[in-house]
């Protein structure tokens, strides 16, 4: 098979690299790819945003499976326009992203649905968002309803935070997202990360991960993209994935469906185990970024048969196998980051970190009079498998230390939760 792989981020190298290892791939190309995703795909200068371009692309290439990484095309309606044009594609319509892409409809759909998620109001304008803000109090939630690649939310611990929050979203700090707020209840309980294949019909259980949202150690700081990740998360029993497609994944499936807005791609729940049982806090519809990492190196069958099932409806004859060992990503960021981060930098020794069972996806990287240069923030994800999360970790951050870039940082506790538990079960 001839594929298309859309994106250029440290989820898109994980996918380059884990489709290149297909039986079934012919040809893997790149739009428009990294300097990483090129050592395992064709890169081609191919803007996601002109629709006519990537068709036009697909046709001439024979293009058998578009594979979309990044949210914002798809919101944007690139899968709707090359189905329209007869190419496969894996991710799901602008009518279903709209799960990811305004939060304040995926919370509507979990009212209409009787998903558990946190109590939650809309407002289009701060006056209102802060006059209900001043009765409820904090701690709250503040979320710029529409995408903001990940630094939307502020969950406020005052009064005073919440109320910054909504004047960030209002005068313009998201752009368009944040022409709406969404205020929700704050959730206590411990959050982890669950995907599904998902091919319009059937949802399939893919894998659990946990994330690591904030910039600084012990869970400090403000909110980024994630800053590492590790998979499987063991909070997320099989008890709890059972309820969870029960009563999240599965009537998200039927309210999609019943508002003629099937459901194809990858589903990823953002999750909040609260004392009451599992409650949704957000949905993506793209893999997570560094989630997508971790599982990769878990997942024992072959990726390209499983997108192009899920692309085709064919997830009915289905299943998913994992590798028995745990999976850590560690991401390097540039200082500045979630700021403005220092782009530019030489980053060396990559080819000594890369080796003994690590991958070093590329995530912000260009490649400048040969070298490997930081462009952007979170530029790598260090990526190892152990028999056990501590020893992934362990695998990981000796990696982190075989690479020679100044000005780049990365939390030194990536993994903490499952390692206590770990230490407390051995």
């Amino acid at each position: 098979m001839n594929v298309l792989l859309i994106g250029s981020g440290g989820r898109e190298h994980a996918l380059a690299w884990k489709l290149a290892a297909s039986p079934m791939l012919t040809k893997l190309y790149a739009a428009p790819g990294n300097p990483g995703i090129a050592r395992e795909a064709e890169c081609v200068a191919l803007d996601a945003a002109d629709h006519d371009a990537m068709l036009s692309f697909c046709r001439t290439n024979a293009i058998d499976l578009v594979v979309v990484g990044p949210e914002a095309p798809l919101v944007a309606g690139l899968a709707d326009h090359l189905r329209d044009g007869g190419i496969a594609v894996f991710g799901p319509s602008a009518e279903a992203a709209r799960l990811e892409g305004s939060k304040g409809y995926t919370k509507d759909l979990c009212a209409r649905m009787d998903i558990p998620t946190a109590a939650y109001r809309r407002f289009n304008n701060a006056p209102k968002a802060k006059a209900y803000l001043r009765d409820i109090g904090a701690p709250v939630v503040v979320k710029a309803d529409g995408l903001a690649a990940g630094k939307g939310v502020t969950v406020a611990m005052t009064l005073e935070e919440a109320l910054s929050a909504v004047d960030d979203c209002f005068e313009g700090a998201f752009g368009g997202a944040g022409a709406e707020v969404v205020v929700e209840e704050f959730l206590t309980g411990e959050e982890a990360s669950f995907f599904c294949l998902c091919d319009g019909k059937i949802a399939l259980p893919l894998g659990t991960a946990q994330d690591h949202k904030r910039v600084g150690e012990g869970d400090t700081g403000p909110n980024t993209g994630g800053m590492g990740a590790y998979s499987p998360a063991s909070v997320m029993t099989p008890e709890l994935v059972d309820q969870v497609m029960r009563e999240i994944v599965e009537p998200t499936m039927r309210g999609m469906a019943e508002a003629g807005a099937p459901f194809s791609g990858v589903l990823y729940a953002g999750l909040m185990l609260t004392s009451d049982g599992p409650k949704l806090i957000e949905y993506n519809v793209r893999f997570g970024d560094p989630e997508c990492q971790v599982l990769m190196m878990r997942l024992k069958d072959d990726l390209l048969v499983l997108l192009k099932a899920a692309a085709d409806g064919q997830l009915g004859h289905m299943s998913v196998r994992w590798r028995d060992e745990a999976a850590l990503t560690v991401v390097m960021a540039a200082k500045g980051y979630p700021g403005t981060p220092e782009k530019g930098g030489a980053i060396r020794g990559l080819a000594e970190a890369g080796s003994g069972g690590v991958e070093v996806f590329h995530a912000g990287t260009a490649e400048k009079d040969g070298a490997i240069v930081a462009n952007g923030g979170r530029v790598l994800n260090v990526t190892a498998t152990g028999r056990t999360v501590a020893e992934a970790r362990d695998k990981a951050y000796a990696a982190v230390e075989r690479i020679d870039w100044p000005q780049g940082f990365c939390r030194r506790d990536i993994g903490w939760r499952e390692i206590e538990r770990e230490t407390a079960g051995a």
